[in-house]
């Protein structure tokens, strides 16, 4: 079985998809990379044609969790990358996680921290991202990220796990992956299902991803039509009680205001 896969996911034709694709290409441990789309088009089988990538397309209507659920299906490793077309990936991304992969063999989640970037320049950690290294301090505790209450409580006050920068063992994990009812909050979702089990968490609190920020990112299409405060304050309230989900859903909405 092949260690690790990137399983770009294309939709339209982003012009940010080759600068990813050679993130990918230029990693310095060599990984397979395939690109899985719903949303075929002469540009996207062109970049891939380029760079020598397997091109698979989803024959049926675009949906997020069916286009991560083809592409994790399609990639044939012991680890998957739903990669993000918008954004960068660290050159030691494939070596920091195969490190940590022959030191925690029962790793069934790999992540790390990351950069912003707005307007096609590198900006450094937001505050946002600050607070959510905060968040992610229990998994540092490395002999201990096998528990689950360890793994759930980096996510009590958000999902502080960015999900582009995810890597899964589909190995342990099986398929399909993601099987969460919502559009903004599936990544958060997904994280919550696979903290109750068996496996370790493991983040590498280093950039090992640059996420772009703009205008026609998901995640401001989610915040313009109110689903995301919807499945955020749900999942809150999978956790607490309903005054501390108020208390932090003020706070969120506050946050929205970072995608203006």
């Amino acid at each position: 079985m092949k260690p690790h896969v990137f399983a770009i996911c294309a939709y339209k034709d982003s012009p940010y998809l080759e600068s990813c694709i050679r993130s990918l290409m230029n990693q310095s441990v060599e990984s397979d990379v395939i690109l899985c789309t719903s949303t075929p088009s002469p540009y996207i089988k062109d970049l891939t044609n380029k760079y020598g990538i397997p091109f698979f397309v989803r024959h049926e209507k675009s949906d997020i969790k069916d286009d991560w659920n083809f592409a994790y299906y399609m990639a044939d490793a012991r680890f998957v990358t739903i990669t993000h077309q918008d954004d960068l990936y660290h050159k030691d991304y494939v070596k920091k996680l195969l490190d940590s992969y022959e030191k925690y063999p029962d790793i069934t989640l790999f992540t790390g921290g990351y950069t912003v970037v707005k307007q096609d320049e590198v900006s450094g950690f937001e505050l946002v991202e600050f607070l959510k290294r905060i968040l992610r301090f229990p998994l540092r505790l490395r002999h201990m990220s096998h528990l689950s209450w360890i793994k759930k409580s980096v996510l009590l006050f958000g999902n502080s796990i960015c999900c582009p920068a995810c890597a899964y063992n589909k190995e342990r994990l099986g398929a399909p992956l993601f099987t969460s009812p919502y559009h903004f909050a599936l990544d958060w979702d997904t994280l919550y299902k696979l903290s109750k089990l068996p496996g370790r968490f493991i983040c590498v609190e280093k950039p090992v991803l640059y996420y772009r920020v703009h205008e026609q990112a998901a995640t401001k299409a989610c915040i313009e039509d109110n689903s995301r405060a919807r499945e955020e304050t749900e999942m809150f309230q999978k956790m607490w009680p309903e005054p501390i989900v108020k208390f932090l859903m003020y706070f969120y909405r506050k946050a929205y205001k970072e995608y203006d």
